[in-house]
C-alpha cells in the first residue's frame, strides 16, 4: 500500500471512495455529483486529498481543507473526510493516511489538524485517540442550514 497526493487526473478514483463515504453517512449515492465535487476541489486547488492505493486499487482517502484559527493567529487544516473501504478497515490504511496528513501539516507549518466525526463512529474515535487526537470538551459545535 502506498499513499499519493491526488491530482486532477485522480478525481474518478477518489470520487468512487467519496461516494461510498457519503453513503456511509446516510446520503444517497450519486457518483456524478461526487465526481463533479472532487474534480472541482482538485482543479480549483481548494482541498488536498491523499489517496491510499493497494496496487492500482484505491482503498482510502483523506480530504483536507486549509483554514485559520483567529484566536491562535495561525493556519490549520480541517480534516473533513477520512474513508477506508470496508474490506480494508483494520489493516492500517486509516492510520497510514492520518500519518501522511500529519507529515503534510508539519511540512506546511500548520498549527493543528481539526476534525469532527459522528458520535456513534466509535471505530474512528478510537483510531483518532490512539494517534493522539484529543476530544474537545470546551466548545460546542453549531450549524445553520440555509
Amino acid at each position: 500500500m502506498h499513499i499519493i497526493k491526488a491530482c486532477v487526473t485522480d478525481y474518478k478514483k477518489v470520487a468512487v471512495l467519496f461516494n461510498e463515504y457519503r453513503v456511509f453517512y446516510k446520503q444517497k449515492s450519486d457518483i456524478k455529483a461526487a465526481e463533479r465535487f472532487i474534480y472541482e476541489r482538485l482543479h480549483n486547488k481548494e482541498s488536498v486529498i491523499f489517496l491510499a492505493l493497494e496496487e492500482a486499487e484505491a482503498v482510502g482517502f483523506a480530504q483536507l481543507y486549509p483554514s485559520f484559527t483567529s484566536i491562535g493567529i495561525k493556519r490549520i487544516i480541517i480534516l473533513n473526510d477520512l474513508y477506508v473501504t470496508e474490506k480494508t478497515r483494520g489493516s492500517g490504511v486509516g492510520a497510514a493516511l492520518l500519518q501522511k496528513v500529519k507529515e503534510y501539516g508539519k511540512q506546511e507549518e500548520i498549527d493543528s489538524i481539526v476534525l469532527q466525526t459522528a458520535k456513534d463512529n466509535a471505530r474512528a474515535q478510537h483510531l483518532y485517540e490512539k494517534l493522539g487526537y484529543q476530544k474537545d470538551d470546551h466548545y460546542f459545535y453549531y450549524s445553520l442550514s440555509l
